[in-house]
C-alpha cells in the first residue's frame, strides 16, 4: 500500500501497483485501496449513494441560485413593458445602454473570480413573477417596476448569503459523507480529468498564458461567442413577445412557456451528450433549429408562426451553449488553473454580445437587423463547431500515434491515463 496526503491533510491509501506506467515520474491515476478491495456490486452501490448525496446537496442550491440570478437579470427586460422608459424619460438608446452596462461587470470580473474559486427556470419564472409583483404599482408611492427591482433584488442577495454557508468549496471540503464516499467521489473526478487537480502546479499567470496561446481556446470561444450573439435576444424577450399584440400581463405570461421548453431541451440534450460522450452534433442540431427559428422570425409577422419561433429560440441556443461549456471544461481540463482561466476568459469575451447586441433591437415589430445578425451568427457557430471537431480529431490521431502535442496538448499524467479529446 501507499499513502498520500490530500489538501486537507487527510491520508488516502492507494493500492500499490508496480505495473503502473509513468511519464517523467508522474504516475497514472490509481484507485484508492479501500475502493480496490470492494466487489463490483459494492463499488456501484457506494458510487450511486455518494453521487445521489452530492446531487442532493448541490443541485437544489444551484437551481435556486440560477432562478434568482436570472430573475434579477430579467428585471430590466420586464420593466420596459412596465413603462420604465416613460417614467425615467429615457430614449430607446439610453435604455439599450442601461441593458449593456449590466454586463460590463460580468465581463470584467469573470477571469479574477474564476481563478479564485477555481438558468433558465429563472427566465421562465421572470414573466410570471412580474405579473404578480407589478400589482404593487403605486403602493407606498413606488412604481411597479421599482417594486420589481426591490423585491427580486432583496430576495437574490438574501439567498446568496444563506447559500454561502451551505455549499462546499470543493469535494475535499464535503461534510456529511463517509470516508469511502469521499474517496469514491475524489477518485471518479480524478479519473475523468486524467489527473488530480493541483492548484500549485503552475502559477495563475502561466495558467492564463496557457489558455490564451492554445488554439482550442479560440475555436471554442468563437463557437460560444456566436451562440451568445443569438442569445442576446433574451434581454429583449418580453419586448419581442409584445410584438404579438397581446396585453402586458398576457405578454409576461407568454414569456414563460419558451423557457419551460428550454429547461426540458437543455436537460435532454445535456444528458444525451454526456451519455454518448459526444459534443459536436449536440451543438449543431440545436443551432440548426435556432437557424430555422430566426428565419421564421424574419420572414413573417403572423402571430402563430412568430410564437413558434419564439418557443424554439431559447431551447435551441441555450441547449447548444451548455454543451459548448462542457466541451471547454473537458478539452482544456488540465492544469486546473488553465481550465479555470480558459472558462473565465471565454465567458468574459462571450458576454460582450450582451453589450453591443442590445443596440440591434430597434424598429419593432420586425426587428430585422437583430434577427438577420442572429441568422449569420447561427451559421457561423455551426462552421466553428465543425472546425473545432476537425482540429480535435486530428489531435486525437496524433495521440494515437504517440506524438507529443507540446504545451497545448494533454499533460504527461493525462497521456499516461489514455486521455483523448471528446468531439
Amino acid at each position: 500500500m501507499m499513502t498520500k496526503n490530500d489538501q486537507d491533510g487527510a491520508e488516502i491509501e492507494y493500492a500499490a501497483d508496480d505495473s503502473v506506467k509513468s511519464v517523467d515520474g508522474i504516475p497514472s491515476i490509481q484507485i484508492p485501496a479501500s475502493l480496490a478491495a470492494l466487489s463490483n456490486t459494492e463499488f456501484e452501490r457506494i458510487k450511486h449513494r455518494a453521487t445521489l448525496k452530492l446531487d442532493a446537496r448541490i443541485m437544489p442550491c444551484m437551481v435556486l441560485m440560477y432562478i434568482m440570478n436570472y430573475l434579477d437579470r430579467q428585471n430590466i427586460a420586464a420593466a420596459k413593458l412596465a413603462d420604465i422608459e416613460k417614467d425615467l424619460k429615457m430614449t430607446d438608446v439610453q435604455y439599450q445602454t442601461c441593458v449593456s452596462i449590466l454586463f460590463v461587470g460580468y465581463i470584467l470580473m469573470q477571469v479574477p473570480s474564476n481563478i479564485v474559486v477555481g438558468s433558465q427556470l429563472g427566465n421562465a419564472f421572470g414573466g410570471l413573477f412580474a405579473v404578480a409583483i407589478l400589482k404593487l404599482d403605486g403602493k407606498h408611492g413606488l412604481e411597479g417596476w421599482r417594486w420589481l427591482f426591490l423585491v427580486e433584488g432583496v430576495a437574490t442577495v438574501g439567498l446568496a448569503i444563506i447559500l454561502a454557508f451551505i455549499l462546499p468549496n470543493s469535494l475535499k471540503s464535503l461534510t456529511g459523507f463517509s470516508k469511502i464516499e469521499n474517496e469514491c467521489l475524489l477518485w471518479r473526478f480524478e479519473e475523468d480529468q486524467g489527473q488530480q487537480d493541483n492548484a500549485d502546479e503552475v502559477s495563475a499567470y502561466k495558467g492564463v498564458m496557457m489558455a490564451v496561446t492554445d488554439p482550442k481556446t479560440w475555436l471554442l470561444m468563437g463557437t460560444l461567442y456566436c451562440i451568445y450573439i443569438v442569445g442576446a435576444v433574451t434581454n429583449f424577450f418580453p419586448s419581442v413577445v409584445a410584438t404579438l399584440g397581446y396585453s402586458r400581463n398576457k405578454t409576461y405570461g407568454l414569456t414563460a412557456p419558451p423557457y419551460v421548453l428550454c429547461v426540458i431541451a437543455m436537460i435532454i440534450n445535456g444528458f444525451h451528450s454526456d451519455k454518448k460522450q459526444e459534443r459536436y452534433w449536440h451543438i449543431v442540431c440545436p443551432m440548426v433549429i435556432c437557424l430555422v427559428a430566426n428565419i421564421l422570425a424574419v420572414a413573417t409577422l403572423n402571430t402563430a408562426a412568430r410564437y413558434v419561433a419564439i418557443m424554439l429560440m431559447p431551447g435551441s441556443f441555450y441547449s447548444a451553449a451548455v454543451v459548448v461549456l462542457s466541451w471547454v471544461a473537458g478539452t482544456l481540463s488540465q492544469p486546473s488553473i488553465k481550465r479555470a482561466s480558459a472558462i473565465a476568459l471565454i465567458n468574459s469575451v462571450c458576454n460582450t454580445p450582451n453589450v453591443w447586441g442590445s443596440y440591434l433591437y430597434y424598429s419593432e415589430p420586425r426587428y430585422l437587423a437583430a434577427f438577420l445578425v442572429n441568422l449569420a451568427a447561427s451559421v457561423l457557430a455551426i462552421v466553428l463547431a465543425t472546425g473545432t471537431r476537425i482540429h480535435l480529431r486530428r489531435q486525437n490521431n496524433k495521440l494515437d500515434r504517440g506524438s507529443d502535442l507540446g504545451k497545448n496538448g494533454p499533460t504527461p499524467a493525462q497521456v499516461v491515463a489514455g486521455f483523448r479529446y471528446t468531439s
